[in-house]
């Protein structure tokens, strides 16, 4: 699989998401052996946080790793609420029980929040130094964001931001991608398939994967990682739908599929509010 440089570690360009995981525990094991899977099929980028079932999914991450840590690169999140000085690092202490590790690779503020930015970077930084965390970067932000931060003075700058990227999702290719690109930050793109299913209804995407004998799902994760500097995260519980993620880094889309796919989503022509889910 196609890889990258993210908080100094190689990772793949496709990942495993948990938002949704940890909140049932009938379904437990289930997430358990999906997370184990997808690292046996080289997705071993795995991205948490503690929002995801309030630590429900970095306990099922916990399981999911255990024996196999040095195998995976851990990605987990910060709530904006728990981002002052003495909250990011107890938010970070309970993270690490529940993962039963050591450090978290790439610790992310989760959204922008009230406490100062300088605040948040100050106890990141106290977190690396400490070996708590490898590296530290953002999600859901926008460019006037990141140009705030990148006034900030620190002793690592910001590894990725984390943000709502499909084929239906396409605002932060007028500025954002450019800009992270510019800056040769990776980005890491949440829901890359979309949520309730309509995006892979699609006629265009259904026609795509079907001169692919693929599905519209791995057109959709092909199509996001189809730039340099992207990596998708997508959330899968069903050993075949793991499976056909990691096989979707091997699609190549031709022009004429993309022009194909910007007929239904065409690309922004000006500036859009930063989509959030």
């Amino acid at each position: 699989m196609r890889t990258l440089q993210l908080a100094d570690k190689t990772v793949p360009v496709i990942g495993q998401g948990t938002w949704h995981m940890g909140e049932d525990r009938a379904q437990r094991q289930a997430e358990v052996a999906a997370l184990q899977h997808g690292i046996e099929q080289g997705l071993t980028l795995i991205d948490t946080a503690e929002m995801y079932g309030e630590g429900g999914a970095e306990e099922v991450v916990g399981q999911a790793i255990a024996g196999r840590r040095d195998q995976v690169t851990l990605v987990s999140k910060v709530y904006p609420h728990n981002a002052s000085s003495k909250g990011v690092i107890a938010a970070c202490e309970r993270s690490l029980q529940r993962m039963k590790t050591d450090h978290i690779d790439l610790y992310l503020l989760h959204w922008p929040g009230s406490y100062p930015l300088e605040e948040t970077v100050e106890a990141f930084e106290g977190l690396r130094v400490a070996g708590k965390i490898g590296r530290w970067g953002v999600s859901n932000f926008d460019v006037s964001d990141l140009l705030e931060l990148d006034t900030i003075a620190s002793g690592t700058p910001c590894a990725t931001n984390q943000v709502l990227y499909n084929p239906a999702e396409r605002g932060i290719e007028y500025d954002l991608i450019p800009w992270m690109q510019n800056a040769l930050m990776p980005l890491m793109a949440y829901c890359p398939i979309g949520q309730a299913g309509d995006l892979l209804m699609n006629p265009a995407l259904m026609q795509i994967a079907e001169q692919h004998n693929a599905t519209p799902a791995q057109i959709s994760l092909a199509w996001v990682i189809r730039q340099e500097g992207v990596i998708a995260i997508p959330k899968a519980v069903d050993p075949l739908h793991i499976q056909l993620n990691a096989d979707a880094a091997r699609i190549e889309l031709s022009i004429e599929d993309e022009l194909l796919i910007n007929t239904s989503w065409p690309a922004p022509i000006r500036k859009k509010r930063l989509a959030m889910v």
